[in-house]
Formats: structure tokens, C-alpha cells, sequence
């Protein structure tokens, strides 16, 4: 399909699709920062996490319907209508509220949460669709240095987010008098998301399917939202208002428990599923779907616990939490382009795999043994060993699965990964939630008020006073055992992760993408 491409359409190409990724990356934590400030303008502290949750549960269970719809229609089409989608929820959530109560959307705060749900919708398509795009352009064999780059960028957007949000909202109410600065947030989407749309209207070829499109099966992609929407939505909500055993978890989980069944009964009847589970009998999709699953949770474990260890057990202010995170970033930067770099040099994505999950087992090791006295920097040295490991995931388990999977497959294949990786991070957080509740609710002092697995976002992004004893040795001593369970818990995480990965079977990268070139994984 791109055969005919010069090296600078397919840069130019690259350059869009990164940046609608970009944006896609971002919007997952630049809005942390500005919440404060969008619940006191809007009245809506019973609905902030909502904010959220509501970009979370769309852009997770959007993604296996674009790689479904990317082996249906013409990849440029697919991906101008995510990135349209992306900035007409943008510009809604920065006008949120500005009109007053609205039919049927309420107040503001509400409107907020269901414009949100709209940028995820094209926030999904951002990110499922860079990957596959770069299947297209660029064969295996060549991919990896490119696919680097987008471990870089969603590195690069998971730091830089809650900065960016935070200084768009002190800073914006000055440049544009009467306008809030936390609108800022949605409306710096606008141009950059423009500049990545005249991208790819201008230098993307049309990227057509290689085989005869069918309908979409829109029974099928109904069964997927009602079950992944509440599925996520059980997962996210605080367990301290609604345990595991409410009634409105239990029947969450219910609706998504039967949705999902009859989701996989219908895609194994229908001529032309969402995702073809005939997929599963591929070794190299199995095996790295399970361990992208397992490292996707492990990764974001990192990410929510390591500030709240440096707020309650260290004593730092917020932006110095935030600011350890850096050092992460830089790491997984470092560690996806290098390897990257290699595997498209010298092949042999497996070795890099599994060194990589070698130096992430030593990185959190570190952090899992952290006395209550470990110094600031010493943490950050962890985080960067941390991040070196964490690189060579981003990219080289989706290279691993395109490279083994026939060219008409590969939207489904791919957007599958994104989606294991994505919902493994979900899982897993509510399960860590639950073990630091657990563990703090059996160390802290009496008069102690235990932080909620809802609460341990909040005390990076917002900085709430903490109890009055916070500082003190035993409240200190408490939040480091909890924390080092939740690292521990990691370390399984990622043990499983490696086991898993010594089982994804080592195939020469391929040099072609045309169709019958995926090599043939070893009998099983």
C-alpha cells in the first residue's frame, strides 16, 4: 500500500501521526492539575473524578472497534475522523458550563464528563491507530527504530501533562482576560490537533484494506461497549463508597459479565467479527497480549503510588512529587529508542524484552525495599532503572505481534495490544488500590484517616491538607509498608510478564509487508 511512497511523504506521514498521538497521551493526565480549579468553577466535587474516568472508559473500549474499522476502510479516513472527533470534544469541554445548565445535559460539571466521553472517543482512535499506521508505512524489519519513538512520545506525555495543565491554568486567565485558564487545557488541543489533521490530509495516502471491506457487525460493537464500559467503570470507582460487594459494582460487573459472554458467542458465529479470536491460536499474539497485559498494570502501578510514597513518606510538596516522575519519563524515552534502534539494526526483538523486564525487576526490587529514610534521590535513580526497563515494552511487544500476523489482520492484531495493555493497567490499579487500603487500614495509628485508593490521585494533582499526624514517624512508617506490598505485588506483575515473554516465540522480522509474508510461529 505504500510501496510507492517516498521517504519524505512517509516522514511527513509519521510527523502527524505522532502528533495526534501526542494529544491522545496527554489528555490522560493534563487535566489532573486543573481540577481544583474546574470543581470550584463549576460546583462539581461529587463529579471530578468522573472528568477522568469518563476519557478512560471511552478510550479504552473504543480501541478494538478501530482496528476493526481499520481493516474495513481506508486507514486516512479512520484517522481524520478520530482526530475530528478528538478536537470537537476538545473545544466542547472548554466551553463546559460557559452557556449555563443545557437540556439534557445539565450543569456544567456534566457536561464536562459527557464532552470528556467524546474526546475519548477520538482519544481511542489516536492511539490505536498510530500504531497500525506505522505497520503500514514501514516493514518489520525497519519498524522498530520507528516505533521507538512512540514509547518517546507517550513517555514524553505522561510527565509533561500535569505540568502543562497546571500552567495553563495559573497562567492562562492572564493571556486571554475573562476566560478561565483551566479551558486553556482543551483549547491548546485546537491547533496542535489541526496542524496533525493538515498532516494527514496533505501527506497520508489513503491506506486502503487489502481485502473486499464488509459491513461492520454493529450488534457485536454494541456488545463490546456495554461490556467494557461497565467493566471500567466498577474498576475505577472508589471502593470506599462502593466495595467490591455494592450493589451497584456487583451489577456493573453483571451487565459487563454478559455483555462480554455474548460478545464472544456472536464474534465466533459471525462471518466478520470486531476481533477475530481465530487471532488467539497465533503464539506471538497470545503470549505478548499476556504479558502486555500484565506490564501494562505494572507500569501504571509506578506511575499512581511512587508520588504518594514521596507526599506521605518523605514530606515533599506535591510538585516535587510530580517532578520525580521525570526521571521515569526520561528512562522509558532512553529505553524505547534504544531499542528500537537495535532491533531494527541486529533483529532479536526477544533478547531486548526480556533485559529490559531484567533491569524493571531490579528497578523495582529497589523501590519494593525503600525504607522510610530513603532519600529523595535515591528514588529517582530507581525510577530511571525503572524506566530503562519499562522502554523496550512500548514498542517491541506490538512490533513482535504485527510481525507475525498477515497484513488484512493487522488493525484487529494491533489495537488488540493497545487494548490488553490498556486494560490490564485498569485492572491492576484497582487491585493495588485495594491492597494499600488493606494494608494502611491494619498499620495506621488509630486517630489516623486512612487515603482511599480515590484519594491517592488526588494528593499529587491537588494536594489535599493531609491529616494532622501525616508527618509523624508512625504515619510515615505505615504508608511505607503499604506502598512497598504494592510494589511487591509489581514484582509479580512483572515475573509474570517475563515468564510470559520467554514463551513469545523469536521469528525473523519481516522485510515486506505484502500479504502471505508473516512467518509461520513454530507448531505448538
Amino acid at each position: 500500500m505504500t510501496e510507492n511512497l517516498t521517504h519524505r511523504q512517509k516522514m511527513l506521514t509519521f510527523a502527524g501521526i505522532l502528533l495526534a498521538m501526542f494529544l491522545g497521551s496527554l489528555d490522560q493526565t493534563i487535566v489532573s492539575t486543573a481540577l481544583p480549579r474546574i470543581v470550584a468553577d463549576l460546583n462539581g466535587l461529587d463529579r471530578f473524578t468522573w472528568v477522568a474516568t469518563a476519557y478512560l472508559v471511552a478510550s479504552t473500549a473504543l480501541v478494538p472497534i478501530y482496528g476493526k474499522l481499520a481493516d474495513t476502510y481506508s486507514r486516512r479516513k479512520i484517522e481524520v475522523v478520530a482526530v475530528c472527533i478528538f478536537l470537537v470534544g476538545s473545544m466542547l469541554c472548554g466551553l463546559a458550563g460557559e452557556f449555563g445548565d443545557l437540556p439534557l445535559l445539565g450543569d456544567g460539571m456534566t457536561q464536562l464528563v459527557v464532552f470528556r466521553a467524546i474526546q475519548g472517543f477520538g482519544g481511542a482512535g489516536l492511539f490505536a491507530m498510530a500504531f497500525i499506521i506505522i505497520a503500514d508505512l514501514f516493514p518489520p524489519a525497519e519498524r522498530g527504530r520507528y516505533q521507538g519513538f512512540t514509547g518517546a512520545v507517550f513517555g514524553t506525555s505522561s510527565v509533561l501533562g500535569p505540568f502543562l495543565g497546571g500552567f495553563l491554568t495559573d497562567q492562562g486567565t492572564n493571556w486571554i482576560p475573562g476566560v478561565a485558564g483551566w479551558r486553556l487545557v482543551f483549547y491548546v488541543n485546537l491547533p496542535l490537533g489541526l496542524l496533525a489533521l493538515w498532516f494527514i490530509l496533505t501527506q497520508m495516502p489513503a491506506l486502503r484494506p487489502r481485502t473486499e471491506p464488509k459491513p461492520l457487525d454493529y450488534f457485536s460493537a454494541l456488545l463490546l461497549l456495554t461490556g467494557l464500559g461497565p467493566l471500567v467503570v466498577a474498576l475505577q470507582l472508589n471502593k470506599t463508597n462502593y466495595p467490591w460487594t455494592s450493589p451497584l459494582t456487583l451489577g456493573l460487573l453483571a451487565v459487563a459479565a454478559v455483555s462480554l459472554a455474548l460478545f464472544v458467542v456472536r464474534s465466533l458465529r459471525h462471518e466478520n467479527p470486531i476481533l477475530d479470536f481465530g487471532l488467539f491460536r497465533n503464539n506471538v499474539f497470545r503470549t505478548a497480549n499476556g504479558a502486555l497485559f500484565l506490564l501494562g498494570g505494572a507500569f501504571l502501578g509506578i506511575i499512581i503510588f511512587e508520588p504518594l510514597f514521596m507526599v506521605n513518606v518523605l514530606g515533599v510538596s506535591a510538585t516535587k512529587a510530580g517532578v520525580s516522575l521525570i526521571p521515569l519519563s526520561m528512562g522509558v524515552v532512553l529505553g524505547s529508542l534504544l531499542a528500537g534502534q537495535m532491533v531494527s539494526r541486529f533483529g532479536n526483538y526477544k533478547y531486548w524484552m526480556i533485559g529490559g523486564l531484567i533491569v524493571l525487576l531490579g528497578g523495582l526490587s529497589l523501590l519494593a525495599t525503600m525504607p522510610a529514610t530513603v532519600s529523595y534521590r535515591q528514588i529517582l535513580t530507581y525510577l530511571f532503572l525503572c524506566g530503562i526497563g519499562l522502554g523496550p515494552t512500548m514498542p517491541l511487544y506490538t512490533l513482535a505481534i504485527q510481525n507475525a500476523i498477515e497484513p488484512h489482520l493487522m488493525g484487529q492484531a494491533t489495537s488488540a495490544s493497545q487494548f490488553f495493555r490498556q486494560i490490564g493497567g485498569a485492572i491492576t490499579a484497582s487491585v493495588l488500590g485495594a491492597i494499600l487500603t488493606f494494608t494502611l487500614a491494619h498499620s495506621l495509628p488509630a486517630s489516623a484517616t486512612p487515603v482511599t485508593p480515590t484519594a491517592q490521585k488526588t494528593v499529587v494533582s491537588e494536594g489535599p491538607a493531609l491529616p494532622a499526624n501525616a508527618t509523624s514517624p508512625a504515619m510515615r512508617e505505615a504508608f511505607s509498608t503499604a506502598i512497598s506490598r504494592v510494589y511487591l505485588f509489581n514484582i509479580f506483575l512483572v515475573v509474570g510478564g517475563l515468564l510470559m515473554t520467554l514463551l513469545v516465540p523469536e521469528l525473523p522480522l519481516r522485510k515486506t509487508n505484502a500479504p502471505g509474508s508473516a512467518p509461520a510461529p513454530p507448531a505448538e
